[in-house]
């Protein structure tokens, strides 16, 4: 019964901590958000993580930081949802109704002119270069190209940067 009553004073603490902080946690929503609305929900979501995560809160911790991590994670997570709700994809088949900037480089000859240059800059490099920084172009990590290549980590991420300042070299005009 002790050990209840302990856990019951350790949550009352708690709580009263939270109460205390409410002035910070509104300062720092706002700061996040700069809306009103939206820094009272950040702050209500905070409050309610925070009373069911205390379990996992260590006395010793600056409770403080932990409450303000928790807002900010909070924040971000919510951001990267809403992100990727407002991303759109078209998958109609009619190519007019694409939104492409006019500037894509590739409705005119002149921009596949300088893809195909810039491809054959690339394969004129040696290829402990070219071959890694067309992976990279391709889109593969830093660390996926070490695992394919078996290269250090370092290796490859030192001879990508040599071979784009090369290119950057010899394409000076597209700057």
């Amino acid at each position: 019964m002790e050990e209840k009553s302990n856990i019951t004073t350790k949550s009352l603490t708690l709580e009263e901590e939270l109460v205390a902080l409410q002035g910070n946690l509104r300062n720092f929503a706002l700061a996040l958000t700069m809306d009103s609305a939206d820094a009272d929900d950040l702050v209500q979501d905070t409050i309610l993580k925070v009373l069911y995560n205390q379990d996992k809160f260590v006395n010793n911790v600056n409770f403080k930081g932990w409450v303000l991590t928790i807002m900010k994670n909070i924040f971000i997570n919510n951001y990267r949802k809403t992100s990727r709700n407002k991303t759109s994809i078209d998958r109609s088949e009619d190519l007019f109704q694409l939104n492409m900037p006019q500037s894509s480089g590739y409705e005119t000859p002149d921009g596949a002119y300088s893809i195909s240059e810039i491809s054959s800059n690339i394969n004129s490099f040696e290829d402990q270069y070219s071959v890694l920084l067309a992976m990279h172009i391709k889109g593969y990590k830093y660390e996926e190209i070490a695992a394919q290549t078996g290269l250090p980590l370092g290796t490859i991420k030192n001879r990508i940067f040599i071979a784009r300042k090369r290119l950057q070299e010899r394409l000076v005009d597209y700057r």
